[in-house]
């Protein structure tokens, strides 16, 4: 397990880093981090990192991270120079994922989370249950 701080990290640098340079907002680092969580419990039946993610009005958000974060508003977010490496399977799932979602716009993939089970089914301001997350992530894996 890591921390949510250093996936967030990764997942800044891997966006800076792109062809276009782009730096990601708050709002759509909420939402890859829901997606990496997502999949890696799907997929290794344990989590990315310990961190509880919620059902916020704007879709699913780590509140540590968010309020970690705040100051930036809808500003892009620079990553810092530590980039930490995962495991090869970990590595491999954590580019999947940034491939096809970080596609995305921020409301775009506020927009796709809220179409979703986890959040759809979660009380605003209540925690997404981790086995919730697991079960419809499972769902969008094709072997």
């Amino acid at each position: 397990m890591y921390s949510v701080f250093d996936i967030a990290n990764k997942i800044l640098a891997k966006a800076a880093n792109n062809e276009a340079g782009d730096l990601i907002s708050n709002l759509k680092l909420q939402k890859l981090l829901y997606y990496m969580q997502g999949f890696h419990l799907a997929l290794f039946d344990s989590p990315l990192f310990e961190n509880e993610i919620e059902a916020w009005q704007y879709g699913p958000v780590i509140p540590e991270v968010y309020h970690h974060f705040k100051d930036n508003g809808n500003k892009g977010i620079t990553p810092t120079e530590e980039i930490i490496a995962l495991n090869g399977d970990e590595e491999n799932l954590f580019d999947s994922v940034f491939s096809v979602y970080g596609e995305y716009s921020a409301v775009g993939l506020m927009n796709l989370t809220h179409q979703e089970s986890p959040w759809l089914n979660t009380q605003l301001g209540d925690t997404i249950d981790t086995e919730l997350l697991k079960s419809f992530f499972k769902t969008r894996i094709s072997y």
